[in-house]
């Protein structure tokens, strides 16, 4: 890992070789670059003067949670972004994943059980089966991306619709009737929602379990991005699948791998998700790729391809959710949140591109 105050040195030290002219760029280039991280952090002292409160114990460790309910997706979609891809199906996905975990941890004595003959299900059988429904949404993601060269947008948005499909005819059978899917067990929320850090601090500090499980993810996704061959080809083949092919890289199966993974991690959200809400509906998930996908490249992740860091998904994630804490707080319509949504995804994909291009 590269020094800070190393890497300040090497900037100061080739500032002052500079000309009057050089460095007038220099500046332009560093506020243009860094363009959306200012506005952010003068957006964040705005919202701090106007209403304190978000700055209270209790607003910071509801954007703790927050960050932590999205993060594992967020991983998830970095891997294919740094393919120079999307993943447009990631929010179906978690749709889909919640409606079947709610609906296998009912409470057993839930009078509108979608399985009315259903006993307790082990929570670990049905994580593992949510994992297993988002890892082949992602294999067949991969494989149609890897094997036909597809555009990762056209496969996904098409996996989108299937899942969105199946999510539809899921809520309408065993008499349901498109019902919200609701009365989970309470094991299964105390799991997800409860906090054992509450208990050990005697509610000094009360984190949701799933804080915990996120951190989890984000170690083992950090271990795989940097200690592993997989990491390494993944990047390679975002960089240049034509090198990495000559260089030995397997590119069908490093596709394959970084899809099914990114499935995985939407199966996980889907998972959490369900305890998270408790009232499950068709809608679930809609538009949670498109907070991914901005955080990520918020966060540095390149739509050019073989660039991005954990830490930087990590930072995205965080300023994102940062600024819908504060857009709430400031009373903004939610409508308007949308624009602004995608205001955000289009400035932070401009300064990615307009990096790149510099360094052309």
């Amino acid at each position: 890992m590269t020094n800070p105050v190393t890497s300040l040195k090497r900037i100061s030290d080739h500032y002052k070789t500079l000309d009057a002219k050089d460095k007038r760029s220099f500046w332009i280039d560093g506020l243009l670059n860094n363009a959306i991280y200012i506005i952010l952090v003068v957006f964040v002292i705005y919202t701090v003067i106007k209403n304190p409160r978000v700055a209270t114990k209790d607003s910071i460790i509801n954007l703790i949670s927050l960050v932590a309910a999205n993060l594992p997706m967020a991983l998830g979609i970095g891997g294919c972004i740094v393919l120079t891809g999307t993943d447009l199906s990631a929010g179906r996905v978690v749709g889909l994943t919640a409606a079947v975990s709610a609906s296998l941890l009912q409470a057993t004595d839930y009078i509108n059980k979608f399985w009315d003959n259903l006993g307790e299900v082990p929570i670990v059988v049905v994580l593992l089966v949510a994992l297993l429904i988002g890892g082949v949404v992602g294999i067949v993601n991969g494989f149609f991306v890897a094997k036909f060269q597809l555009h990762p947008f056209i496969v996904t948005l098409a996996t989108q619709l299937m899942v969105y499909g199946a999510c539809l005819l899921y809520f309408m059978s065993n008499d349901n009737n498109g019902q919200p899917i609701s009365g989970l067990s309470q094991t299964y929320k105390d799991v997800v929602t409860g906090s054992i850090i509450g208990d050990l601090t005697g509610g000094a500090l009360v984190l949701p379990n799933y804080v915990i499980y996120a951190l989890v993810v984000l170690a083992i996704m950090w271990f795989i991005w940097n200690k592993t061959t997989f990491g390494k080809n993944m990047f390679a083949v975002g960089s240049n699948p034509e090198a990495a092919n000559v260089s030995g890289v397997n590119v069908f199966m490093t596709t394959m791998m970084v899809h099914a993974l990114a499935g995985v991690t939407y199966g996980y959200t889907g998972f959490i998700e369900a305890a998270r809400i408790s009232s499950n509906q068709p809608g679930t998930g809609l538009n949670y790729e498109s907070d991914a996908i901005a955080a990520c490249v918020i966060g540095g992740v390149s739509f050019v391809g073989g660039t991005g860091t954990i830490g930087g998904v990590v930072l995205g994630v965080f300023l994102l959710r940062i600024i819908f804490v504060g857009l709430n707080a400031l009373s903004i319509d939610n409508n308007m949140q949308y624009i602004i949504k995608g205001a955000i995804i289009l400035l932070a994909c401009s300064i990615d591109m307009r990096k790149y291009l510099s360094k052309k």
